[in-house]
């Protein structure tokens, strides 16, 4: 029989009809996964610290709860943090936060999966635990708490967040998730003390125990050194690789409420070889791994079958860069004509889109179109590595309004450190000459939507090391852009600067930015990604208490020769590569795809030991000797825990 936690259900049933949406925390949805507590040996809450609309588009939550559902000996449940209004329920009324399968306390669970994307969810995370009664800091825990875990983007550099969480997974988690749970296991029948624990499954590659490491300052703030405090833990951290990515999951759990994203994701290839050089998930993800259209096809066909959605997004850092793109999309055409699914590309390449693929991809539904060129001038697409030039722009959008799409929404970025008024101005300039495309082929009807997101320096990227844009030159780019990027068929979002802060300092931040995120936590942050929860002052008013100065982390420029707290973690992209290729950019150089041409950049023999058992997958990287001038290394003076 399965068990439900009969407390927490009949206190819901009071308190749902008094909140909004309260489709998000009831569970019960198509294929949900309930087993019966007292038939697994663990259980796992697989925690999104932000709202069910949000968390249950995430793929990597999908993933796991296949995988972990599964095994016969494991549960996993899902978590979402409540909105304001459910959250001061949950406080009212004594009602800890629950998992929506089963509704048992999340404190109940042996193991909480935190799923951490980007770095705005920090204040959240502390929000969850402390929602379910879990201790705030790790060294508070007891053999009787969950162990916690994090993965996700975010924790690529998981410094901030390190007094909070147990144990971080570095890089990709379909395998080492199960590693955890048995390591877990092993612990939970010799019972052992909690410190045991961590250091047993400190020994699972790709996973980073902070208990078990300390750090050093020197007197001007930067860091000076991180040591071991447990002679078998590793150092570096490598990151975890899947060799061969595992069939898709298909039997989706179907929303009760609108959500961001209602379709069926298809992840047709993992990692890119573009190399953007602000693009942090570029870098992270490397290799490119592909899967094969037939099993594409295969997997719709049962995501189709089992949840009812019309909408296929094939999903990947770059989809036209798919190997055999217009292949699949034909192939699945083919194979669903007549029964009305529309196909999804979200992430298309002005270089690799084809006027085939945009004939195949033409649905009578679909109003928008969105490429992402980044920088308006071909000089600042040089310095970024994103060598597009204008006149591409510009052919790309006229094919795409002849197409029938009255929509053409263009990304760009502002913030860079070498950018000026005058390349902000071209935004202005290509946006009025691509809407002026849009109406020779289709009139009136044609809009333009501009995406003015602002630059942040990321960790494991060649401008890890440079400073952030200050508020008072955002503002004024933002400014300019407000008032030329109006008027019929023109719109214009942007970023709040405020966020933008927030993310750079957590970004790139070390581990005395942890007590700046539980001082800000404690002056009320939550919800630091949404404009109507922000609070940029609780921010402040935490840097004040702790005695951290903001600009230090955001405005300041690093020496490539700097420590810098994310070193001990390693994406197996060398640290010498990035400073290569930073210096690159100073000199408005770019690198070819390295499909292309290899730059060694270090994650080829890497990932040629991780492959173990399965030889000749689709890849990226063509060999690991660099071929000519633009591939000799630059010699700089690098911390030697670029292993």
């Amino acid at each position: 029989m399965v068990s439900v936690s009969p407390n927490i259900e009949a206190r819901l049933q009071r308190i749902l009809p008094t909140v909004r949406k309260p489709g998000r925390y009831t569970g019960g949805e198509l294929n949900q996964v309930v087993k019966d507590w007292e038939q697994v040996e663990t259980r796992v809450a697989l925690v999104f610290p932000d709202i069910y609309d949000l968390g249950m588009s995430n793929l990597g939550l999908a993933i796991l709860y296949e995988i972990l559902n599964q095994r016969e000996d494991t549960l996993a449940e899902r978590v979402f943090a409540p909105w304001i209004d459910m959250e001061a329920a949950h406080r009212d009324n004594g009602i800890p936060l629950y998992s929506l399968e089963t509704k048992h306390s999340v404190a109940e669970f042996d193991i909480l999966g935190i799923s951490l994307p980007y770095e705005t969810l920090y204040t959240n995370t502390l929000n969850v635990l402390d929602l379910a009664g879990i201790p705030i800091f790790s060294a508070q825990r007891d053999d009787s708490d969950p162990l916690i875990i994090a993965g996700g983007h975010a924790t690529f550099n998981p410094e901030p967040m390190h007094p909070f969480i147990d144990a971080f997974v570095i890089g990709e988690g379909e395998e080492v998730i199960s590693e955890i749970v048995e390591t877990y296991q092993g612990w939970k029948r010799h019972d052992s003390s909690r410190d045991s624990l961590l250091e047993a499954i400190a020994q699972i590659e790709g996973v980073y125990v902070p208990s078990l490491y300390e750090t050093h300052y020197n007197d001007d703030g930067t860091l000076a050194g991180v040591n071991k405090r447990f002679e078998a833990a590793a150092q570096p951290i490598l990151k975890r690789i899947v060799p061969e990515l595992p069939p898709p999951p298909t039997n989706l759990v179907v929303p009760f409420v609108d959500t961001v994203h209602n379709r069926i994701p298809i992840e047709i290839m993992r990692g890119c070889t573009r190399g953007c050089r602000f693009c942090h998930a570029g870098m992270v993800t490397r290799p490119v791994r592909e899967r094969t259209v037939e099993e594409i096809v295969e997997a719709i066909e049962k995501g189709v079958a089992s949840t009812g959605f019309e909408e296929i997004g094939l999903l990947s850092l770059s989809s036209s860069d798919y190997t055999h793109i217009l292949e699949l999309v034909k192939a699945v055409n083919q194979r669903f004509s007549g029964r009305h699914l529309s196909i999804s590309l979200p992430s298309l390449r002005i270089e690799t889109v084809s006027v085939d693929l945009m004939d195949q991809i033409k649905d009578e539904r679909r109003s928008g179109f969105t490429l992402a060129p980044e920088a308006a001038t071909e000089k600042m697409r040089q310095i970024i590595n994103k060598p597009v030039s204008t006149q591409q722009v510009l052919d790309t959008a006229r094919e795409v309004y002849s197409r029938g799409w009255p929509t053409l929404k263009l990304y760009f970025m502002i913030g860079h450190p070498s950018e000026t008024l005058e390349d902000v101005q071209a935004i202005i300039d290509l946006c009025k000459a691509v809407l002026k495309e849009g109406r020779k082929a289709i009139g009136r009807r044609a809009k333009l939507h501009a995406g003015v997101s602002t630059f942040v320096p990321k960790p494991h990227t060649p401008f890890q090391w440079s400073p952030s844009d200050t508020k008072e030159n955002i503002l004024a780019k933002q400014e300019l852009l407000k008032s030329q990027l109006r008027g019929k068929g023109l719109k214009l979002t942007w970023t709040d600067p405020d966020e933008t802060m927030v993310e750079a300092w957590l970004s790139r931040g070390d581990r005395r930015l942890a007590e700046v995120v539980y001082q800000a936590w404690l002056h009320g942050a939550k919800f630091d990604a949404w404009k109507d929860q922000h609070d940029y002052q609780a921010w402040m008013d935490a840097f004040d208490k702790v005695g951290l100065d903001p600009d230090f982390y955001t405005h300041r420029e690093r020496e490539v020769t700097e420590l810098l707290p994310w070193d001990h973690i390693s994406t197996s992209v060398r640290k010498q590569f990035m400073a290569q290729d930073f210096a690159r950019s100073q000199e408005s150089e770019t690198i070819e795809d390295c499909r292309h041409s290899c730059y060694a950049c270090g994650v080829l023999p890497t990932f040629a030991d991780q492959r173990r058992e399965n030889p000749g997958e689709s890849w990226g990287c063509p060999d690991v000797s660099p071929r000519g001038k633009k591939s000799e290394l630059i010699q700089l003076a690098v911390p030697s825990s670029d292993a």
